[in-house]
C-alpha cells in the first residue's frame, strides 16, 4: 500500500517573493497523505533557503532536493523520478492551489477509478488580483474512457497543474528539453500509451497567476525548431510502442492545431519574424510529416459542425492553410486579441 496518496512536484527557480505563498497553500492541504518534492532547479536567490525552512517545519511532508540549473523540465523529470504516491501531480511555484485541491482530485480519482484527474482552474492578473477567465469547466462532472474515435482527447487542456496523474501509468514518461509545450506532449504520450480512464470535476483548484504584459510568451524560431523537432520525438515514439497508425488522425491534428494554430499566433509578435515565409515552412513541415492534416475527418467540415462554432471555425483556417493564405488568420486573430481585447481559447 502506498504510504502517500499524491506526491506533488514543485520546480524551483529563484521566484523567492512567490514561494511561500504557494508553499504554505501545500502544507496546508486538507488531504494529509501527501509529500512535497520540491526541486531546485539552480536558484540563485533565496528561494533555496526558503524550501528548507519547510522542509524544517514539516519533516514529514515536505522533500527538498538540490540540483544545478537544468530547466523546468529537468527539475520535473527529476521531481517524477523521487515520486512515491499513488498519484503524482505538478505544481508551479508562483502559483496558488486551494487547499483542498489534493483531496478533491485524489478523491475523484478513487471514485472512479481514473488514470487523471482534472479540475477547473482560473487565470489571474498578478498586477491587479482581477480574475481574466475560468477554464475547464465545461465538462462538469464527467468520467470518459480514452477513445481514438473521436477527437476529444485533442482539445482537453494540456497544463500540468489542474490534474493528478497515477504515477504507475506515467512514471516511465519523460518531458521532453524544451520550454513551451513540454506539458502538451506529456499529456499526449500518456493519452496514447497508457492511460485508459478520465475524470473531470469542475471545481476550480487552481489560481494560474500572470502578467497581462506577457499573456503571449515570447516564442521564437528557435523554439519553432524546437517543437518541431519534439513533436517528432513523439511520432516516432507512437510508432516504436505501435500505436501510431491508430492514433496517426489524432495525433496529425494534434500537430496542426498546436504548431499550425497556436505557436504561429505566438511567434508572430517577434518582429524579426518574416510570417509569410514561417508559415510556407510550417506547411511544408506538416506535409512531410504529418500529412493527415490536410485530409483529417477530425477537421472535416461535417465532424466540425457538429461540435460549434469554434470547430467551424479551425476548419476554416485549415482551408486557409491549404490555400496559402494562414496569414489572414494570424492577421484576425491578432485584431480580436489585441485591439477588440477578447481572449480566444482553441
Amino acid at each position: 500500500m502506498d504510504k502517500y496518496k499524491v506526491s506533488i512536484v514543485v520546480p524551483i527557480y529563484n521566484l523567492e517573493e512567490f514561494v511561500p505563498r504557494c508553499m504554505d497553500a501545500l502544507v496546508n492541504q486538507t488531504l494529509e497523505e501527501i509529500e512535497i518534492i520540491c526541486v531546485n532547479d539552480g536558484s540563485t536567490d533565496s528561494a533555496p533557503q526558503i524550501i528548507e525552512s519547510y522542509k524544517e517545519k514539516y519533516p514529514n511532508k515536505v522533500k527538498v532536493f538540490h540540483k544545478e540549473n537544468g530547466g523546468e523540465w529537468s527539475a520535473r523529470n527529476y521531481g517524477l523520478k523521487k515520486a512515491t504516491g499513488k498519484y503524482v501531480g505538478f505544481i508551479d511555484s508562483d502559483d496558488v492551489p486551494e487547499i483542498t485541491w489534493a483531496e478533491k482530485l485524489y478523491n475523484a480519482a478513487e471514485k472512479n477509478n481514473a488514470d487523471i484527474a482534472f479540475s477547473g482552474y482560473d487565470r489571474i492578473d498578478l498586477d491587479t488580483g482581477k480574475t481574466i477567465n475560468v477554464e475547464m469547466q465545461q465538462y462538469g462532472t464527467m468520467t470518459k474512457k480514452v477513445e481514438y474515435t473521436d477527437d476529444f482527447i485533442v482539445f482537453i487542456n494540456p497544463s500540468l497543474w489542474n490534474k493528478i496523474y497515477k504515477r504507475e501509468k506515467v512514471k516511465d514518461i519523460e518531458f521532453l528539453p524544451f520550454r513551451g509545450c513540454n506539458d502538451t506532449l506529456f499529456l499526449i504520450n500518456a493519452l496514447f500509451d497508457k492511460i485508459e480512464i478520465l475524470t473531470f470535476i469542475p471545481d476550480i483548484l487552481y489560481h494560474y497567476y500572470i502578467r497581462q504584459s506577457s499573456q503571449i510568451h515570447n516564442i521564437g524560431p528557435k523554439d519553432i525548431q524546437n517543437l518541431k523537432k519534439y513533436l517528432l520525438v513523439t511520432k516516432e515514439n507512437l510508432i516504436k510502442i505501435g500505436k501510431y497508425d491508430e492514433c496517426k488522425y489524432l495525433m496529425d491534428e494534434m500537430a496542426f492545431l498546436h504548431l499550425g494554430l497556436s505557436w504561429m499566433i505566438m511567434v508572430s509578435y517577434d518582429k524579426n519574424v518574416k510570417m509569410m515565409q514561417m508559415l510556407k515552412e510550417t506547411k511544408k513541415y506538416l506535409n512531410e510529416n504529418f500529412p493527415t492534416w490536410k485530409k483529417n475527418r477530425f477537421l472535416s467540415f461535417s465532424h466540425s459542425a457538429k461540435k460549434g462554432i469554434k470547430f467551424i471555425a479551425i476548419w476554416f483556417v485549415q482551408k486557409l492553410y491549404k490555400m496559402n493564405l494562414a496569414i489572414i488568420y494570424i492577421k484576425l486573430y491578432r485584431f480580436v486579441v489585441d485591439v477588440l481585447k477578447i481572449d480566444i481559447k482553441w
